[in-house]
C-alpha cells in the first residue's frame, strides 16, 4: 500500500490490486471553527466524524449502486475507517458539483437580490473548480466543454446522476423528518470515459435542516442512524 495523496478530509493510498484506499479523517471544512461544507479549507476537527462519514457513505453508496448509478465504491472497513474504491480520473484538476433544493450558503450570497433565503430551487446543479486560491470558481457547462475538461455528454450524464442521487439522499432524510437543502458531490471517469460518483456521501457534504433549524454534521449522523 503506497501513500499517494493527502486530502483535507481523507488520505489516499494505492493498493496492489489496482484499486485505491481512502482513509477517512476527523477534519472538516469550515471557517473560524464553524463547519461549512461550502468552504475550501479545513476549519475544525470533530472527534469521530471520519467514522460517521464513512458509515453514511457506505449506506448511500450501496443504495446508489443498487439503483444502477455508477460509483467508485467497492467495499469498506469500519475498524480502520477506510474505503476501497475503483480507480477514477478527476475532471480537470478536480470538480465539485452542488445540487441545491433551497437557496442558502454561497448561492444566496451571490444571488440574494433575486431570491429569498430558503426559497425552493428545482434540484439546481452548479459546478465549481476545486481551487483554494481562487475560491473554487463557478464554471458553466459551456466552459467545461470549451476548456476540454469534459464532453457535452459527460456533463449531461453528470447532471442527471447528480439529480438522481440527490433525490435518493433527500427522500431518505425526509423519512426521518430531515430536509436536505443542498449537497456537494465529486465525480471522475473510468478508462472508457464513463462518469462515476467518487469521494464520499456524508453529513459533512450536505446542509440539512429539521423543523427549520440547521442540523450540524455530528447531530445529523446521530439522527440518521438513530
Amino acid at each position: 500500500m503506497k501513500h499517494v495523496y493527502t486530502g483535507k478530509t481523507k488520505d489516499v493510498y494505492a493498493l496492489d490490486n489496482g484499486n485505491y484506499l481512502l482513509k477517512f479523517k476527523d477534519d472538516c471544512t469550515g471557517k473560524d471553527g464553524v463547519f461549512d461544507p461550502g468552504e475550501n479549507s479545513v476549519g475544525l476537527t470533530i472527534d469521530g466524524v471520519g467514522d460517521v462519514n464513512l458509515r453514511m457513505s457506505i449506506y448511500f453508496f450501496e443504495k446508489i449502486n443498487a439503483a444502477g448509478i455508477r460509483t467508485h465504491y467497492v467495499s469498506a472497513d469500519l475498524n480502520n475507517t477506510t474505503m476501497e474504491v475503483l480507480p477514477a480520473k478527476v475532471f480537470g484538476q478536480g470538480l465539485e458539483v452542488i445540487c441545491r433544493h433551497k437557496a442558502v450558503g454561497s448561492f444566496i450570497r451571490r444571488y440574494g437580490q433575486y431570491i429569498e433565503a430558503g426559497a425552493d430551487l428545482p434540484a439546481y446543479v452548479e459546478t465549481t473548480f476545486k481551487n483554494d486560491e481562487l475560491g473554487d470558481p463557478l464554471v458553466t457547462k459551456d466552459g467545461l466543454v470549451a476548456l476540454g475538461v469534459m464532453s457535452d455528454e459527460q456533463y449531461e450524464d453528470m447532471k442527471l446522476m447528480t439529480q438522481q442521487i440527490t433525490k435518493i439522499v433527500a427522500d431518505d432524510l425526509l423519512e426521518k423528518g430531515l430536509v436536505l437543502y443542498d449537497i456537494k458531490f465529486e465525480y471522475g471517469y473510468d478508462a472508457e470515459g464513463n462518469v462515476m460518483l467518487i469521494d464520499e456521501i456524508a453529513s459533512g457534504n450536505m446542509r440539512v435542516y429539521k423543523d427549520g433549524e440547521y442540523v450540524d454534521p455530528m447531530t445529523l449522523s446521530k439522527l440518521f442512524f438513530a
